[in-house]
């Protein structure tokens, strides 16, 4: 840290840690956003409670606050006196301009020395204006002009647009440079040895401050609408054209939610706004697919003989479980074989591939919009910047030794330790990750044990059709819908308990493994949350796509869960398959995330913060001051922008990795992202403390684990249209087994439907004889499963036919081209897009060169005039009457 020189300020006592006197508030604005003496603007606020702190607190607050104004910040601090509550202390802190340019210095910010003089390249769309309702003002979207910015030093003021010194830091920049101080300020006396003592973070871990905050620049305390004619006011603004739910149809004012929040909050709203945008044309093909499989009800041949009394009604079919599960007729599957055609036809294959190619689509474009705001918004070179300057306080404080870097040529701080940190933290992320994949597998088979027991029970209870009576959902009721509901209800209901932990063990071994910068910590945060939570969300969703209904055997010889003694045969597939029940499963979780979601991201903190200024709004307006107004909302956190990355990505999982069993999952995806963009910007623009400004070129480690979901997407679609999905046993049955050789698929439940003879069904396997319906009788002397199996009496009984084998070398085949089909387009179509546009590639090399011609022509001129007054000087010396003596 570049310590600057001292400053004092004799008008108010600033650099005093306690006012002597009690201030009249009356007299100070609410919305006073400065020292008490209307001038310096406060950047940021720290608050504690000493009632019941100790002298060691006291003491780090004493030394903490001295080191501030030591480098040149300056103090105001409110006494518990004047507080709301009676004992909250309020430090004020303001960065004069020494400060300010020192370190925009050190941290190499960037800063407008040239208007942008580049013409508008840019042509006018045919029909653009079918857009303009969608549109918002020009100076709402870009509330400044253009510039060619520069890094900025402090030795050169005159090279730079510095009209106000008090202007020329936007707040968000001063709220940075600020919280860069607070991070590397020590509260340990020079004498102490301790490094590992110093920095915001850990003052507020113990407890020595309870918040610390850059203030919003308006209040929130009355309504946003009594404030009129104040468009300069950028949280207003915000709240006015971007929070409101009434303007979900606009575009969003990125360069404002950069100017206020910092680049790396408008990254993320600028994915979230892209990301949306695209999900438009999924749901849209989606839905198009959807209403195909409700348009060709009619052309559902297999359906029809399952609903057909002379087909379906006289197919009995073998128990689905031990005991309790009785015999049945095929018919009884009637309305959910329609169900499964909406979701299981001929547009499945297409949707499917469509998404694997949207999906290259949207990560190419995304990278392409990405590069833009990279250069609209000075972070084409910050990566750079992030790795050699801003290193982590924690890792600085357990750095012992110094090295210097082989391409700067400086002295670095390196922790020599850190291999033997990183393989024990590898063995607690492995050990952790292994215990963690333990706990959701056994939470899984729990799952499974769960439906292979109910579905007993349900089987049992509604033999009878009591569910009959209910209108319109009644006859849809059945043991497997009622089973799979209730079990995936069950299973969201674990996702969300096991969440709970996953975040602190995450942080935890991050933590453990110091890692150098702020970008390599999220990285490595966002790394193991995703595994976590990739294993926790969808290992239901593998279990039902890829192995129910897959290793249940046959009635002669049933496979069993746990073995024979459990008793938990394993679960089947109906006749209509197992992509309804995958549908089903994917809906629930899917939406219940949404849902639960946005109602604790909007419901919550509004509840806290009515909750917590219960107190205050018993009081005159005038008494509640701005930085106790910002106090008692919501902190953002240091993961708070994590989340809703998590949660988006999850999401994306959702609508890729199944999307084949459920075309109108976009669709969900799409109404929930417009209204997630709104209460995200409602709850930062009104429920939250304004987070401090960070810089981020890009979407970070996000980009990467999408990149593997997209890849990942392509092979679990395949295998579910292959697997899953019954259309590759209709194609074979089609074209090869088809006993009148036409291309319909009359007669294919027949096919399809093996023989068992009933009198060979171990004891332990029959039904009880009170579980049997009234048509069952001795009669009936073979029962029909769902398998291709020889019939009883044949040489190879109850063995698998070649049309089986068939089947399975089609399903195979299906996914090998499907997968080359894809991946063929994929890459082709990320070949022909070039990540960086051509234009934005081009301004970069301008700007690069404009800066270097500038700063030639600043110093080329600055010698000139130097020169000149050298020899002025030697002229006016050589003018100089000579004396000899």
């Amino acid at each position: 840290m570049s310590p600057t020189d001292s400053f004092n300020d004799d008008l108010n006592g600033c650099n005093q840690h306690a006012s002597g006197s009690a201030i009249d508030k009356q007299q100070q604005s609410k919305d006073s956003v400065f020292f008490r003496d209307g001038v310096r603007r406060i950047d940021f606020v720290l608050s504690y409670v000493d009632e019941k702190d100790g002298e060691r607190k006291q003491e780090r607050r004493r030394i903490y606050e001295d080191n501030l104004v030591n480098v040149g910040l300056e103090l105001e601090t409110e006494s518990k006196s004047e507080s709301e509550d009676g004992k909250t202390y309020f430090v004020k802190i303001h960065a004069p301009w020494e400060v300010l340019s020192t370190y925009a210095s050190v941290l190499n910010l960037k800063v407008p020395f040239k208007v942008d003089d580049t013409l508008d390249e840019k042509t006018e769309m045919p029909m653009s204006w079918l857009a303009t309702p969608f549109r918002l003002p020009k100076d709402i979207m870009h509330p400044e002009p253009d510039y060619f910015t520069a890094p900025f030093n402090k030795d050169k003021p005159d090279f730079f647009l510095i009209n106000d010194k008090d202007t020329f830091f936007p707040p968000s920049t001063r709220n940075r440079i600020v919280y860069y101080i607070l991070s590397r300020c020590s509260y340990t006396g020079e004498e102490c040895a301790d490094k590992d003592k110093k920095g915001i973070k850990r003052l507020l871990n113990n407890s020595t401050y309870t918040a610390a905050f850059p203030l919003h620049d308006v209040s929130s305390f009355t309504s946003f609408l009594t404030l009129k004619g104040t468009a300069e006011i950028e949280r207003y603004t915000l709240y006015k054209y971007w929070a409101k739910f009434l303007c979900f149809f606009k575009e969003q004012p990125l360069d404002l939610v950069r100017n206020y929040y910092g680049e790396k909050i408008g990254i993320y709203f600028a994915w979230l706004g892209f990301y949306t945008e695209m999900l438009l044309f999924a749901a849209v093909v989606g839905t198009i697919c959807f209403l195909y499989g409700f348009l060709t009800f009619d052309d559902n041949e297999w359906s029809k003989e399952i609903c057909n009394e002379k087909i379906g009604g006289n197919i009995v079919m073998c128990p689905l479980c031990d005991k309790k599960c009785s015999f049945w007729k095929l018919n009884t599957t009637c309305n959910s074989s329609w169900q499964s055609h909406l979701f299981d036809n001929v547009a499945t294959v297409f949707f499917a591939i469509f998404m694997g190619i949207w999906v290259t689509l949207f990560l190419e474009f995304w990278k392409r919009r990405q590069a833009r705001l990279e250069y609209e918004w000075d972070l084409f070179d910050f990566e750079e910047e992030q790795q050699q300057l801003q290193l982590r306080p924690e890792y600085e404080a357990k750095c012992t030794k110094h090295e210097k870097n082989p391409i700067t040529q400086e002295m670095e701080p390196r922790f020599f330790d850190n291999f033997s940190v990183s393989i024990s933290c590898s063995f607690y992320f492995m050990w952790s990750f292994f215990l963690k994949i333990s706990l959701i597998i056994a939470c899984i088979i729990g799952v499974i044990a769960y439906r292979l027991a109910v579905y007993a029970a349900f089987a049992s209870i509604m033999k009878q059709s009591p569910t009959n009576h209910l209108e319109v959902v009644g006859p849809y009721i059945t043991p497997q819908l009622a089973t799979s509901v209730t079990a995936s209800c069950i299973n969201f209901v674990i996702i969300m308990i096991l969440n709970l932990m996953y975040e602190k063990v995450a942080i935890w071994i991050t933590d453990m493994e110091i890692p150098k910068t702020h970008l390599e910590y999220e990285n490595k945060l966002t790394v193991k949350m995703f595994l976590f939570q990739f294993v926790n969300y969808y290992s239901s969703c593998f279990y039902v796509a890829f192995f129910k209904g897959k290793f249940v055997g046959y009635p002669g010889d049933y496979a069993y869960m746990f073995g024979k003694w459990s008793k938990l045969r394993n679960e089947e597939c109906d006749p209509g398959g197992c992509l309804i029940e995958l549908t089903t499963q994917l809906v629930i979780v899917m939406t219940g995330k949404q849902v639960w979601g946005n109602i604790q991201e909007a419901l919550v903190p509004w509840m806290m913060n009515w909750w917590g200024s219960r107190k205050a709004r018993n009081h005159p307006e005038s008494l509640y001051s701005r930085w106790e107004q910002d106090h008692d909302l919501q902190g953002f956190g240091q993961l708070g922008l994590f989340d809703e990355y998590l949660e988006m990505v999850i999401q994306f999982g959702f609508i890729t990795l199944f999307v084949a069993s459920f075309p109108l999952a976009p669709l969900l995806a799409l109404i929930n992202n417009i209204i997630e963009i709104r209460v995200d910007a409602w709850k930062l623009t009104t429920q939250f403390r304004r987070p401090v400004a960070a810089k981020a070129h890009s979407i970070g480690a996000w980009e990467e684990i999408l990149n593997g979901m997209a890849v990942l997407s392509v092979v679990t679609n395949a295998f579910i249209v292959a697997f899953t999905s019954d259309m590759i046993p209709r194609l074979v049955y089609m074209y090869a087994y088809q006993p009148d050789g036409e291309l319909n698929m009359k007669g294919y439940i027949n096919n399809s439907l093996s023989v068992f003879n009933i009198s060979e069904i171990p004891l332990e396997n029959r039904p009880e004889e009170e579980e049997n319906p009234s048509w069952f009788n001795s009669s009936i002397t073979t029962c029909r499963y769902r398998d291709y199996r020889y019939p009883p009496g044949h040489e190879k009984q109850y063995s698998h036919t070649m049309q089986f084998w068939h089947i399975l070398a089609a399903k195979l085949a299906f996914v090998i081209i499907m997968e080359h089909v894809v991946f063929l387009v994929k890459y082709f179509v990320a070949w022909l897009i070039p990540d960086v546009p051509s234009d934005v590639r081009a301004r970069i090399k301008r700007e690069r060169y404009l800066v270097q011609k500038e700063l030639h022509d600043y110093e080329v001129e600055k010698l000139k005039i130097q020169l000149k007054k050298r020899k002025s000087s030697t002229l006016s010396l050589n003018e100089r009457p000579h004396i000899f003596i």
